[in-house]
């Protein structure tokens, strides 16, 4: 099984984000949106599927990254959420919530070995 197929976004900490965001509008062209910045690109295998990686700082004292203390996340999109996740478990890999089925598709936070927070993200069709 296909299991991850592309970066789906980059989280980290930063003491200020609305001016780190301002920063990178302003001296490299980022195109700012509520969360940072979107970028858009199509899959090489099918030019007629859209993607999109999310580049987002947060404030340093955030809680989402919880239970890691790392100060980063890294947002990884997957093919098939709810089969990847019947395999993780299989493997005793930590899983931290339920599949969150929203607007913007399913998600879920696991941990890996080193107790990063990692996010798993199945996008709507």
């Amino acid at each position: 099984m296909k299991k991850v197929i592309g970066i789906g976004g980059i989280f980290f900490k930063t003491k200020n984000p609305e001016t780190l965001r301002e920063w990178y509008k302003i001296h490299l062209g980022f195109d700012i949106n509520d969360y940072g910045a979107t970028f858009d690109w199509k899959e090489c295998s099918d030019s007629a599927k859209n993607g999109a990686t999310q580049w987002s700082p947060f404030k340093e004292d955030t809680k989402y990254f919880e239970p890691s203390n790392k100060e980063f996340m890294i947002n990884y999109i997957v093919e098939n959420l709810e089969k990847l996740v019947e395999e993780l478990k299989k493997s005793d890999v930590i899983i931290l919530d339920d599949i969150d089925d929203s607007d913007y598709g399913k998600f879920i936070h696991i941990l890996d070995c080193e107790e990063n927070k990692i996010e798993l993200w199945e996008p709507s069709k």
